[in-house]
This record gives structure tokens, C-alpha cells and sequence, in this order.
């Protein structure tokens, strides 16, 4: 006879699930793990035997044999210890009453038969929205939001395996985490106030440059800053944060899944993420990989910022390597044993000098390098990565005796920010804007006039812009309409797109 207990198992952000088949039968006392498990996996046999040891559970003399299906699948850290204790308790008899096949178990036991926590919980129960499960019984963790699952799926929150066959039993268990019995739910309310370290009115000048940012930020659109060294382009990007709506819960919990797949510790906030890696990081860490592909920076800029410092800097393949998410909002990492799609929906914010010694330009300093190195220089980002950049800004020293007063507040323009995120919304009925929606549907809800398109068609003749920028400037002015409140193209939406995308 064979027992079957339900978990679930992660490829990337995407779950599945996963039937942990259990048969015991007499022979040399071991415990045989198949279908495709990792070394953390495997290791799980003597997890499980010492647990079984602790709960009194005699496999003396047993051969225990498990089945993690489908086979097919890579199967990656210690998600199915709960489950492979279960099954052999079940099947061993010491477990009576049926297990309902629409439960799921996770986490990983202890040798005593504690329940513990581990990095993937929250992606697992993400995805358990969409299978057939309605209860998961699961360890407590401190960093999860449980609410937020409480209309698709029922949380059994449990701190040792003798609460769990007290649950299947029937009877009422408690945990040491909260005074609820059974269903535990960690209530995080969302923090509707997020203090900024910087705001737009603590910056002197750059009038055109927060515009610009305001413009970004509305639209979701990518913006590429060049100005001499110490003129504010790390201040601005820093400062950008302040002005992006909060994200949604739904929103935030992908964030923080992401993180806890990275590995990397990160408390529930709506707040959208930062993320400013140095020129000096590889490709693996920007995009993502591994043997185990694991998300990179532009993953866990998912839904927020990222930010290229010394841009030409980075390395030309790094830079190239970001095309594909830049359009699609994703990126897949193909390897041998599995191929992984990770969200990477973010702004891009990328800040260089205008030639190598920084002053090219400048009304300050003179500029020391030739022509054949402000060639190379400005070659480093190559035409690709140019065509995908929405805004060309570019800085100049600023003069420092004007009046703080006269700043608008980050949020200020975060309220105009997310009023004209409120009419994308409205206007495209979905999670949609202006930067991401077909352009089919956007000429549709808003068609440019034949005027207009003249004037585009001419400007675009003349800057020799390919079709991917002129799509840029049609979605760049319907983003100055919207900060406008205007529900069709203006006439100075599209000549105020038109110079963002030739100032450089």
C-alpha cells in the first residue's frame, strides 16, 4: 500500500503540485528519496528518521521508498520534509484518518520534529492560489503576511508535527505565535506612510530633470541622465523613489517572494524597490543565474527602480543582456537541469559622464579628450540600449543661491504621479501604462491626429529615429497628456516628448 501526501514544489516563481508517494516495506532499515531531488533534498532522509525516532514512529527494520511527483521535476530544497513525515506516519498507521488530497505540507523538520521556516514559503504560497489546494499547513514565519491569503487559501499554522496529527485528527492545537487556534493568521496592516531620507525640494534647481523624473514616473518610462561629474544625477536618481506610488499588496508580496528567493531578507512594505548595483557586478548578478538559477538585480527591482550608476562602465555584454527584459518584463535563465522565468518589470534610471574625463560640454571645465575617445566612450552603451531609453536628459551645474521655497514637495508630485497612474488604469482596464501597453490599444483609446503625426513623422526624419523611438515618443506624450488631464494627444504633450528624446 502506498500513501500520497500533497506539497508543493517552485521552478523559479512558478509552483506546482508536488504527490509525495510513500511505501514501507521490511528489509535493511533506509530511506530512499527519487524523482530528481537536489542535494538538499536527499539530505532530508535523515531529517525525517531522526523526526520519526522523536514522534516514537518504529521504521526499525523498514525500508521507506519516496516518490516526489512528477517525476520529471527538478526538485529543490527542504519544501517536502513536512510532507515525507506525514506520509510515512500515515502509512506506518500512527496517522488513522484519511489525508484530503486539496491539503498541502510544507516546511522543513528538525530532528526533534520541529516545524521550521525556509526561503520559499511565500513563493509557495503564492502559487497555491492557483492549484487545487484550500488548506496548506505550514511553519510560522514572522516575515509573512498571512492575511493577505486568507479569500483564496486557508493558512493552518503549525509548530511541530504533533500539531499536525492533532490538527488531522480533529483536535484543537495552539501555537506559542499567536492566541488563535488552528488557522493563525499574521496581520500586517500596510504602511500607508513611507518616509523618504530625500525629497525633491531639498534640490536646488534642475528644473528639467524633476519634469523629467515626474514624467518617468507616471509612465513608467526608462531615463538616461549624462552631466560632469558631482551635477546631480545620483541625487536625482536617489530622490526618484519618493515620487512612485505604493505598490499594491498583491504587488508588494512578489517583491518580498522574489527577495526570499534571492535569499535576501526583506520585510513586507508597499514601498517600491531601490536597487543601484555597482558597475563592478557581473552579468550573473544583474540578470540573474546560477546552477540553481537564482534572481538577480533586475528581479529584485521587480515593480520599483533600478538604478546604473557609471553606466558606460558596466561591462557592454551586461548592458546588452538587459534588451529582453527592458521589453518584455521578464527574464528567462535557461541552464541544463531547468530553464526559469523571473518578473523584471522595473523603471531603468542610468546616469554616466558625457565623455571620459566628464566635462565634455561644460561651461566650467575644459574638456581634455579627443574625438576618437568620446567615440569609444559614448560606443560602451551600445545603439540597442540608446533606442530603449524614453528620456535622454542632460544635467549641468546648478547655482546654489536660490530659495528652497520655491521646490515643489516629492509629494506633491507623487499625488499628480498617481493621478495620472489612475487614468491609465482606467483607460486601458487593467494593470497597464503608458510604456507597457500595446500600441495598438493605446492609438486606439487615444489616436494621434493627422497633424501630429506629421510633425512626427517629419522630427523623426530629421533625427533619423528608428520606428521603436518614434512608438516612444507617441507613449511619452500620452504620459504629458495624462500629468496634464487631458484625455487626447495635446500638441505640446508631443513637442515636449519630441526634446526629452533629442536633448542628448
Amino acid at each position: 500500500m502506498t500513501s500520497r501526501v500533497c506539497s508543493i514544489g517552485l521552478n523559479g516563481m512558478e509552483g506546482y503540485l508536488v504527490q509525495v508517494e510513500i511505501h514501507v516495506s521490511e528489509a535493511t532499515e533506509t530511506m530512499v528519496i527519487v524523482g530528481l531531488p537536489d542535494a538538499s533534498v536527499k539530505e532530508a532522509k535523515e531529517r525525517v528518521l531522526s523526526a520519526l525516532h522523536t514522534l516514537e514512529c518504529d521504521v526499525t527494520d523498514q525500508k521507506i521508498v519516496v516518490n516526489l511527483s512528477p517525476a520529471e521535476h527538478k526538485k529543490i530544497g527542504p519544501l517536502f520534509d513536512l510532507a515525507m513525515v506525514i506520509g510515512v506516519l500515515k502509512e506506518r498507521g500512527y496517522i488513522l484518518v484519511d489525508i484530503p488530497q486539496d491539503t498541502a505540507f510544507i516546511g522543513a523538520i528538525s530532528l526533534d520534529g520541529k516545524i521550521n521556516t525556509i526561503d520559499g514559503i511565500l513563493p509557495a504560497l503564492i502559487a497555491a492560489k492557483k492549484l487545487p489546494i484550500n488548506k496548506l499547513i505550514l511553519p510560522y514565519d514572522e516575515r509573512i503576511p498571512y492575511d493577505l491569503f486568507e479569500d483564496k487559501i486557508e493558512c493552518i499554522i503549525v509548530d511541530n508535527a504533533h500539531e499536525v496529527i492533532s490538527y488531522l485528527e480533529g483536535q484543537q492545537t495552539f501555537s506559542q505565535f499567536t492566541q488563535t487556534p488552528l488557522t493563525r493568521k499574521k496581520q500586517i496592516s500596510k504602511n500607508d506612510s513611507i518616509n523618504f531620507s530625500k525629497d525633491f525640494q531639498s534640490i536646488i534647481g534642475h528644473k528639467q530633470a524633476k519634469r523629467a523624473l515626474e514624467i518617468a514616473a507616471a509612465g513608467e518610462h526608462h531615463i538616461l541622465m549624462t552631466g560632469p561629474p558631482g551635477c546631480g544625477k545620483s541625487l536625482l536618481s536617489e530622490t526618484f523613489p519618493s515620487i512612485l506610488p505604493d505598490l499594491s499588496r498583491e504587488k508588494a508580496l512578489e517583491v518580498m517572494a522574489l527577495y526570499q528567493l534571492a535569499k535576501e531578507s526583506n520585510a513586507f512594505t508597499t514601498q517600491p524597490p531601490y536597487r543601484n548595483p555597482h558597475h563592478s557586478a557581473s552579468a550573473i548578478s544583474i540578470i540573474g543565474g546560477g546552477s540553481n538559477p537564482k534572481p538577480g538585480e533586475i528581479s529584485l527591482a521587480h515593480q520599483g527602480v533600478l538604478f546604473l550608476d557609471e553606466m558606460s562602465e558596466f561591462t557592454k555584454k551586461t548592458l546588452d543582456m538587459l534588451r529582453q527584459p527592458l521589453e518584455s518584463g521578464k527574464v528567462t535563465i535557461s541552464r541544463v537541469q531547468s530553464t526559469v522565468t523571473y518578473m523584471s518589470k522595473f523603471i531603468l534610471i542610468g546616469a554616466m559622464n558625457p565623455c571620459p574625463c566628464g566635462y565634455d560640454g561644460s561651461s566650467t571645465k575644459m574638456c581634455t579628450c579627443t574625438p576618437k575617445q568620446l567615440t569609444q566612450y559614448k560606443n560602451r552603451v551600445s545603439g540597442p540600449i540608446y533606442d530603449r531609453m524614453d528620456i535622454l536628459l542632460r544635467l549641468n551645474p546648478v547655482n546654489m543661491n536660490q530659495n528652497f521655497s520655491e521646490n515643489e514637495s516629492s509629494q506633491m508630485i507623487k499625488n499628480r504621479v498617481i493621478a495620472a497612474r489612475k487614468q491609465q488604469a482606467a483607460r486601458y482596464s487593467g494593470d497597464y501604462t503608458n510604456s507597457n501597453i500595446p500600441l495598438e490599444h493605446l492609438l486606439q483609446t487615444s489616436p494621434l491626429t493627422s497633424d501630429q503625426l506629421n510633425f512626427l513623422q517629419k522630427k523623426s526624419i530629421e533625427q533619423h529615429w528608428c520606428n521603436r523611438i518614434q512608438t516612444k515618443i507617441i507613449r511619452l506624450a500620452r504620459t504629458i497628456s495624462d500629468l496634464a488631464d487631458s484625455s487626447n494627444f495635446t500638441d505640446e504633450s508631443l513637442i515636449e516628448a519630441v526634446k526629452l528624446r533629442q536633448v542628448l
